[in-house]
This record gives C-alpha cells, sequence and structure tokens, in this order.
C-alpha cells in the first residue's frame, strides 16, 4: 500500500482548506496523486499530467512547506514536507535532469563535462566535416566576386604595383600555366570543380604568395628577389605556386569561412546566445587548428604537383627555409586591413621551417 500524509486541500469552491489524506501510486507515465478528504467527501484521483509537480529541492533543505498546483481542482498545502519527498520517491516519480542539476553536483558536473565532449567533438570533427559539404554548394561565381573585392581591399591598403620586368613576370606566369595544365582530376578535392587559374605579381608583404578563393593566385615582388638572391632556380617559385594551387583546389579560404560560421552556429545551439567575445575566440581557434590542416594539405599537393610535373621540390623548401632564415626564425606578423581578416587569413603560413623540412626530407604523403 502506498505510503501516505496528511494535507490541505484548497478547492477552489471555499477559503477554507479541507483536510484530506494524500497517497502517491505509481503509474506507466509518473505517479499519480490520491486525495481522500476526511470530512467524508468523495475521494479525487489526478493523473500525472493533471498534476504540476513542484521542482526537487535537496533533502538536506527541504521547504517548510510545499504548494502543489491542481489546476481546475485548485491547489495542495503540504505541511509534512518530509512525508511528501519520502511517498514521492517511493512512487518512483523521476525528476527531470533540469531539477537534478539544481541539487545534485554529481549530475551537474556530469552533463557540464558531456556537453563539453560534445563542443569538443563537434570542433574537432563535425564542424571540418559540415564545412567540407557546405562547401560543395558554393558557386564558384561567389568565389571569384569575393577575390575581386579581396584583392582591391589589399591593393588599397597595403599592396602597390609590382615592378618585376615584364618579361620576368611572363617567364614565370608560362611556368604557372604549364604548371596549372598538370592538375589532374585526381588531384582536385572537389570533382567538378575547376576555376581558372591566374597568376598577378604585387610589390608589399615582404617575400610571399597568397591564393584567393577562385583561382587568383598572387606573388610578391619579395618572393621573386628572394629566390634570385639565394641564386636559386625557378623551380623554388614554381614549388611555392603549386603549394598556392593546392590552397586554390582545396578551396581554403572559403572552407575557413564556412567553418567560421558552422561554428559559431553550433555555439549558439549550444550556448544560447553567444556574446561577441565568445564568437570572436571561436573563430580564432578555428583559424588556429584549421590552418595548420590546410598548410599540411598544399604541401602534399604541391608534392603530388611536382612529382607529376617532374620537378623537384627541394628548391622550394631551400627558398623558404632561406627566408625564415633572413628572418631569424620569427614568423612576419600579419598586417591586417580595415576588416582585420584578409592579410591574416591569406598569407599567413605556421610552421613554415619544419613544413619545409618535411617536404625536403619526403615526408609528406602523396595527396588523397
Amino acid at each position: 500500500m502506498a505510503a501516505s500524509f496528511r494535507a490541505a486541500w484548497f478547492d477552489g469552491r471555499s477559503s477554507r482548506g479541507r483536510e484530506v489524506r494524500v497517497a502517491l501510486e505509481p503509474g506507466p507515465r509518473g505517479p499519480s496523486l490520491v486525495l481522500q478528504p476526511l470530512d467524508g467527501g468523495e475521494r479525487l484521483v489526478l493523473t500525472h499530467g493533471e498534476v504540476a509537480w513542484p521542482e526537487a529541492w535537496s533533502a538536506r533543505r527541504m521547504p517548510r512547506k510545499v504548494m502543489v498546483d491542481l489546476g481546475s481542482h485548485g491547489s495542495l498545502q503540504v505541511d509534512d514536507v518530509a512525508g511528501w519527498h519520502a511517498a514521492a520517491q517511493e512512487a518512483g516519480r523521476s525528476v527531470p535532469l533540469a531539477q537534478r542539476m539544481q541539487t545534485r553536483w554529481t549530475a551537474l558536473l556530469a552533463v557540464f563535462l558531456m556537453a563539453i565532449a560534445a563542443i569538443g567533438a563537434f570542433y574537432r570533427w563535425g564542424t571540418p566535416w559540415a564545412a567540407t559539404q557546405l562547401t560543395r554548394q558554393v558557386p564558384l561565381d561567389w568565389e571569384t566576386g569575393l577575390s575581386e573585392r579581396a584583392l582591391r581591399d589589399l591593393d588599397a591598403a597595403w599592396l602597390k604595383p609590382s615592378k618585376v620586368p615584364a618579361e620576368r613576370q611572363a617567364a614565370l606566369r608560362a611556368r604557372f600555366d604549364a604548371l596549372a595544365a598538370q592538375v589532374a582530376p585526381e588531384l582536385r578535392r572537389y570533382p567538378g570543380y575547376a576555376p581558372r587559374l591566374t597568376l598577378q605579381f604585387r610589390s608589399g608583404l615582404g617575400p610571399n604568395a597568397f591564393a584567393l578563393p577562385g583561382g587568383t593566385i598572387v606573388m610578391t615582388d619579395d618572393m621573386v628577389a628572394a629566390s634570385a638572391k639565394q641564386n636559386l632556380p625557378d623551380d623554388a617559385l614554381v614549388g611555392v605556386l603549386a603549394h598556392e594551387i593546392g590552397h586554390v583546389m582545396h578551396r581554403h579560404t572559403t572552407r575557413m569561412i564556412v567553418e567560421q560560421g558552422v561554428l559559431n552556429v553550433g555555439l549558439g545551439l549550444a550556448l544560447g546566445d553567444v556574446s561577441t567575445v565568445v564568437s570572436m575566440a571561436g573563430s580564432a581557434l578555428t583559424g588556429l587548428a584549421y590552418r595548420r590542416g590546410h598548410e599540411t594539405e598544399a604541401d602534399c599537393f604541391a608534392a603530388a604537383l611536382m612529382r607529376r610535373a617532374g620537378l623537384p621540390v627541394a628548391p622550394m623548401t631551400d627558398l623558404l627555409l632561406g627566408i625564415e632564415g633572413e628572418r631569424g626564425g620569427r614568423k612576419t606578423a600579419a598586417a591586417p586591413d580595415e576588416s582585420g581578416n584578409w592579410t591574416n587569413i591569406l598569407s599567413s603560413h605556421p610552421e613554415t621551417p619544419q613544413r619545409a623540412r618535411d617536404l625536403k626530407d619526403g615526408h609528406v604523403a602523396t595527396c588523397r
């Protein structure tokens, strides 16, 4: 027989409470509430869904009384709080997770750890996968339009017209076009994605080369000069361009934009309203982690493309290591434009010395 206890029932028809004996009986969807008036009135049985069950509390910190909303049947005032608590437990009343988190630190800790693990898994695996799938749907026209606007902004803020002689530019473009013709279908991350690859020259930003989405690659005068200063063959510059073609064919800039958007949406769904600080931190973490992966993919692509073209990668690695040696091991600080993004996304190449040594030693696997 279910345990029972006394309570006062305010049925809404009288301001005075009626003394009742209360029992909680187990049910398939939760316990039902049974009221037996002590004045001889009719017994009332309310299903689990007809009762607005009060929130749970710690057994060590019970309130002085419990008020139970009975909907159209009024309310119930329970002074025997311990009796109510014992009857609820005996009847198998399951406490919602949100309430358990308020009363049990172990439940709160477990949910917190699960949330951290879920967010970490989404960040590590879910975001790149979702971004890769969404990037497939981004039209090439959108990328080329974005590149045109970005290059205009860079030209206005940080870049200047190239001073490399026209004949030298033409010779390097011929080598670039020949290399681009070697991009076989098996090297394409996205089947059917065939942007028109073009090479442009600019001065500024030091010895550098970067890829814009949609096929435009920019090489700086200082990069050309650095190769000449080290008396390296043009294969060195061709190798750098192969790396940048890898960025284009893997759509890295587009994926970065999509990845940051996916991460912000994911954080919004997981955490609710995401503050600007959290959003910026998520974008920064995404950029740091995924950019390293993108550089590895571009290295892998460059090694495979150079091998297909019958060209060595050693001159490229010598060029990169020579440039890093002149910098004294310091990374070039990305100069932010007015939006604070473009040169940081497009011209920063993390861990260049180690990547160059790996390429020279042949430790980069064939692209897949």
